[in-house]
């Protein structure tokens, strides 16, 4: 019962009748990864794809000269190496464990037989890969055209919108992986967090961040101002 209720709950799911989500509990393997596991690497074989049920994964891709870029960072009910499923190929990239983490896996063979029976599974993946190449666009976009500064502001800007608590923002990965997303090292953002917090734009306290002034963040995302 309680592998059916996690089903129900996750959004690629939604709206189901009842005997799917018994027949995906039938094609789910329920996994544990302790921290710091890598759950697998670019260029392996895509066997399926994987649901966040508790804990936190990474995405990441390491260039020729070592350095790590991260892409995602995934918490509960969100999938990741879906693409595989839709395409046979390999994995584009590497996926590692950032906390104690439970995992369902469904195998590509298993799922594409069972999506064959329920198009709406389907379209809902559909819906959540968009969404992800939302993400994903805005991301490249950030990375090639801001500087570090307007990175550091639209992500604290997606963080507050996401969360949606009164521009109040609990960092829930080190400031190490934050600066792997946006593309800088620590140091730097460690440097950018204060100055934004001597100039007001935030207010700093440990892992806490209150966005003190939302415009002034936007014009530093969009450009139109400077640190």
């Amino acid at each position: 019962m309680n592998l059916i209720k996690n089903l129900s709950l996750i959004p690629l799911f939604e709206g189901l009748p009842k005997d799917q989500y018994e027949t995906l509990s039938t094609i789910v393997t329920d996994q544990v990864f302790d921290r710091g596991r890598l759950i697998f690497s670019e260029g392996e074989e895509g066997s399926g794809f994987y649901i966040v049920i508790s804990g936190k994964v990474k995405i990441f891709k390491i260039s020729f000269e070592g350095k790590e870029q991260i892409l995602h960072i995934l918490g509960p009910k969100e999938p990741f190496g879906e693409v595989s499923v839709f395409t046979g190929k390999k994995f584009p990239a590497y996926a590692e464990t950032i906390e104690k983490s439970r995992l369902f896996f469904f195998s590509r063979e298993a799922f594409t037989n069972t999506v064959r029976k329920n198009p709406l599974i389907a379209m809902n993946m559909l819906a959540v890969l968009s969404y992800r190449l939302r993400k994903f666009t805005l991301m490249i976009d950030s990375l090639s055209l801001k500087e570090v500064p307007g990175r550091l502001a639209a992500y604290l800007l997606y963080l507050n919108e996401q969360k949606k608590e009164d521009n109040h923002i609990e960092l829930e990965i080190t400031k190490g992986q934050i600066a792997g997303i946006i593309g800088t090292i620590p140091e730097t953002l460690s440097f950018i967090l204060t100055k934004m917090d001597k100039q007001g734009f935030i207010h700093s306290d440990g892992r806490i961040i209150t966005l003190t002034d939302i415009q002034g963040l936007t014009e530093l995302a969009d450009g139109e101002r400077r640190l």
